[in-house]
């Protein structure tokens, strides 16, 4: 096939194959350690008191926790259960992602480089293999959000609406796991009514025939994701209304969600991991999850950032405004408001204490304008070509490079964890 033929091709296969190397590399050795490390100590303990309806952990919503006590029913209280959960919906979230760059950039290159880089970015693999909400909550996130891309693209109405109806129960599913993903649940809504206002004016958004996706009105769309998502999120609370004790009322909306803040704003011990946003853009610090012997070996779990693609994200994120500005690349535009807007929820956020793996879901949104940036270097037919086969090549082998120290590996000594640890920050 021609080569601009092949460039436009849907890289589904590819997609696939990609998501189920990363997949099987989350569950290798994920029964490692076998003890709980970091905030499993939090949420394992909360997840065992949900299957007897003991309030626990009341501070985050209860889906994620759901599907580890589930997981836990179903297999036992043991390492794989607590912690399979997540690395599913790490799976999941990675193979979403794929396919949301794909339906917004239509690159086919662009979309393999950016998942890619989002399964070697350091942070979507540990936060896979840990019995934590977040991977639970960005899985979704990214699958809610490549239903809509989805939908957008679909070439009927029938199709469409059942995408936006998948997107509306994703959404509403990460809200009830985690409240990080907030932001980004709201851009499909947005992104609907900004199309609709851009075609018809503001004056005239009831025009039949009119808007995004053909058939589907304005009310319609607020249903599905509006409506839905906050209707399946407060679904999600209904174990907690058969409590014994402290239960919580169906129509108890503002008071419970008053005492999940509460105790949020309520930790304000300092931590010594405590990290603000811009330490977390340039890779400043992360998290010790675990550096001690266990198992009958000294391991270690570094939640830190790919140092080559985390940074060279940094000037992507300049090369997509120019872009979106002087090129009126839309694809470019989209991650970057993504990004944007799930980084400042934490820059505005007053809560007094926050980590590095709350940049979870900005440096996948990172990951894709990276990717975005290096396919047009590689279009090239200069030097400049090669600076991004580099940089793409170097993200790939620095996982590997990282790999003992994020993934529990066991370490030959105490010490060698030196080799690792680049900057007195990252100790």
């Amino acid at each position: 096939m021609p080569s601009a033929a092949r460039q436009n091709r849907d890289p589904l296969g590819w997609c696939l194959l990609l998501t189920a190397a990363f997949q099987a590399l989350v569950l290798w050795r994920i029964g490692v350690p076998t003890r709980y490390y970091f905030d499993e100590v939090h949420y394992v303990p909360a997840a065992l008191k949900l299957l007897e309806l003991i309030p626990a952990n009341r501070e985050h919503p209860l889906f994620g926790k759901e599907v580890i006590a589930g997981m836990i029913h179903l297999l036992g209280d043991r390492p794989l259960a607590w912690r399979l959960g997540p690395a599913l919906f790490g799976g999941l979230g990675l193979f979403a992602f794929s396919r949301l760059t794909w339906h917004l950039t239509q690159r086919r290159r662009a979309t393999l480089q950016a998942t890619a880089l989002l399964a070697t970015n350091f942070m979507w693999f540990v936060q896979s293999r840990i019995a934590m909400l977040d991977m639970i909550s960005a899985g979704l996130c990214m699958a809610g959000l490549w239903q809509f891309a989805a939908a957008l693209r679909a070439r009927s109405t029938g199709p469409a609406r059942w995408h936006l109806i998948a997107s509306g129960l994703a959404l509403g599913l990460s809200l009830g796991a985690k409240w990080s993903g907030a932001p980004a649940l709201m851009m499909p809504g947005l992104a609907f009514l900004i199309l609709r206002v851009r075609e018809t004016g503001p004056l005239r958004l009831g025009r039949r025939g009119a808007g995004p996706i053909r058939g589907i009105t304005l009310t319609e769309a607020a249903l599905w994701l509006g409506a839905f998502p906050l209707a399946v999120y407060w679904a999600t609370y209904l174990p907690a209304m058969f409590y014994p004790h402290h239960a919580v009322s169906p129509w108890g909306v503002i008071e419970q969600h008053e005492l999940m803040i509460r105790l949020q704003d309520s930790v304000k011990k300092p931590h010594p991991y405590r990290t603000f946003w811009y330490q977390w853009i340039v890779d400043y610090r992360g998290i010790w999850f675990l550096f001690e012997n266990v198992d009958g070996a000294q391991r270690g779990i570094v939640m830190l950032g790919n140092p080559v693609s985390m940074i060279a994200g940094l000037f992507a994120l300049a090369w997509s405004l120019w872009a979106a500005v002087f090129r009126r690349r839309w694809d470019a535009l989209a991650f970057l408001v993504l990004y944007a807007a799930c980084l400042g929820m934490w820059i505005v956020n007053g809560k007094p204490v926050q980590f590095y793996y709350h940049y979870l879901l900005p440096g996948a949104f990172l990951m894709a304008l990276l990717a975005l940036a290096l396919d047009t270097l590689w279009d090239r037919r200069d030097r400049w070509r090669w600076l991004g086969v580099g940089t793409f090549a170097l993200s790939l082998a620095m996982f590997a490079l990282f790999y003992p120290i994020i993934s529990a590996w066991p370490l030959p000594f105490k010490s060698a964890y030196n080799f690792w640890m680049w900057l007195p920050s990252w100790r």
